[in-house]
């Protein structure tokens, strides 16, 4: 099971539940939380999950100890994270694959997969896995007027469990990365892990923290200092958006962003196109050290809301190293003020 570990607390707590006391010690809290007390979709279907490697060499990038180059995996990651994500109901908002880890904004619809058909299902299910000799035969339209009512139910019932996993994010996670493992440890003739047993997911709790994640993603070979603009970052989404918007289109493997003045259909993120690629593109000159000139133009995803500048560069900068399990401008907003009060 997926789990991640809760912050280690100094004392002990002391809670209520109805006629009796209960006490929370430190022991308690170094249990590990499953990974469906951290996915809750009622809260919000956006979530940061990033994977590392289980060794600090570059199992994705160049060794640099022995001058080994494996670039040529960071393909793999990519081509099989677009692929999951035309089968999965979890639309993709960016991703950057690194040399030793990957990042991934994700989006679950599951409103989509629940109005799926029994066959709908079983189709996208059979690109992952080979099924079983009843769901091949419902799909067969001669065969399946030959099965029992009890073989329809043993199937449908087979086709609800495979619904659900088509809208989980673990399962999505999981299958990215057990590939990406066997085909690297077939590689290098050897066994044993390529991943950290777990990946680390991070909900996003509203549309600044959805912003400020796609753009900590995306910048992230600038970073890195492996690539000097966004436009030439290797295997992230903004070079693929970049690209696209070159003919004027958006890239069908990612969620779409709003176009002005252009209807769509498709599931969309909260921002409008322009504005998201100016944020990104304003965000990496700041990385970069170049300040923002006084009315260089207007950043509409900071105004909407209302998240100054300085906020803004240190959310981004601190996606990681300041959150857990949970990103939102009020959060940030309380973190920034104890900083400025210790400081």
């Amino acid at each position: 099971m997926c789990c991640e570990y809760l912050p280690i607390s100094t004392v002990a707590v002391g809670l209520k539940t109805g006629q009796h006391s209960v006490l929370i010690t430190d022991n308690d809290l170094l249990m590990p939380r499953p990974r469906k007390s951290l996915i809750s979709l009622s809260e919000t279907p956006y979530y940061h999950c990033v994977s590392r490697c289980v060794r600090r060499a570059f199992l994705c990038g160049k060794d640099k100890l022995t001058g080994q180059s494996y670039e040529h995996r960071r393909q793999w990651v990519e081509d099989r994270l677009l692929f999951l994500g035309s089968i999965f109901s979890i639309n993709i908002c960016a991703y950057a694959v690194m040399s030793n880890h990957t990042h991934v904004v994700l989006h679950v619809d599951k409103d989509t997969a629940v109005h799926w058909s029994t066959e709908q299902v079983l189709h996208r299910w059979h690109r992952l896995h080979k099924g079983t000799v009843l769901t091949h035969r419902y799909l067969n339209a001669e065969q399946r007027s030959a099965l029992t009512m009890i073989e329809i139910k043993t199937v449908e019932s087979a086709a609800e469990v495979y619904r659900n996993r088509l809208y989980d994010i673990s399962w999505f996670m999981r299958l990215l990365n057990e590939s990406i493992s066997r085909r690297a440890n077939k590689e290098d003739k050897c066994t044993g892990r390529f991943w950290e047993g777990r990946f680390k997911s991070q909900a996003l709790m509203d549309e600044t923290a959805l912003a400020a994640c796609m753009v900590y993603v995306d910048l992230n070979p600038m970073r890195a200092g492996i690539a000097k603009t966004p436009e030439r970052s290797p295997h992230t989404s903004i070079k693929k958006r970049l690209r696209a918007i070159k003919n004027n289109k958006q890239p069908r493997q990612l969620s779409s962003l709003i176009i002005y003045q252009r209807k769509t259909t498709r599931a969309v993120l909260p921002f409008h196109l322009h504005d998201y690629i100016q944020l990104v593109k304003q965000s990496g000159l700041q990385l970069n050290g170049v300040k923002q000139r006084p009315g260089s133009g207007s950043l509409s995803i900071l105004q909407k809301s209302q998240c100054n500048l300085i906020d803004w560069q240190w959310l981004v900068k601190n996606i990681e190293a300041e959150f857990t399990t949970q990103i939102s401008l009020q959060a940030a907003y309380k973190k920034i003020e104890r900083r400025q009060r210790v400081g």
